[in-house]
């Protein structure tokens, strides 16, 4: 004898299944091939612990927001992982082997200075400073990247550099 389908199981078979496909081709756009797979499944996982929670009034649009919060969440990690200290990235980027041992040691102190200023910085500030000024991102593809409007980029990207102009007054640098 075989048992009826749960609620559950029905409901994804009706509701989610149906939009594998487009959801699979929007994912496209926002990860690696290679991730698409993962996106999917940690999507209809959350979907199905809504679903367990109540009533879903919209899934087909519940189910797209929820992909692409899936695909920003696996980009957040990604970033987090994969950060280089900022001392670093600016050295690699600022000496020249040619400078003296004065010259050196100034660039190496507006050097920490300026990391310093950068690490003070709001988490979103900070991102969004590094892709524009070190990462060479223009606003769109900052905007693109995170998942945010390019207004958005351009606010965070003025607050960061006034609070840096700020950081070095106070440090008494022009």
């Amino acid at each position: 004898m075989e048992t009826p389908p749960s609620d559950q199981v029905q409901w994804f078979a009706t509701e989610l299944a149906p939009h594998g496909p487009a959801l699979r081709a929007y994912l496209h756009g926002f990860v690696n091939p290679s991730d698409i797979d993962d996106l999917m499944q940690e999507t209809y996982v959350r979907l199905l612990r809504a679903f367990e929670r109540g009533p879903v009034r919209h899934p087909r649009g519940l189910l797209f927001a929820t992909a692409r919060n899936a695909a920003h969440d696996l980009h957040r990690r990604r970033t987090t992982a994969n950060t280089i200290p900022i001392t670093e990235f600016v050295a690699s980027r600022v000496f020249d082997s040619a400078l003296n041992a004065a010259e050196t040691t100034s660039r190496q102190q507006e050097t920490d200075l300026l990391a310093t200023a950068i690490a003070a910085l709001p988490p979103r500030c900070r991102e969004i400073l590094v892709l524009r000024k070190f990462e060479n991102l223009s606003h769109r593809e900052i905007a693109e990247k995170l998942g945010i409007s390019v207004h958005t980029v351009e606010a965070q990207l003025n607050k960061a550099l006034h609070r840096c102009v700020d950081f070095f007054a106070r440090h008494g640098l022009p």
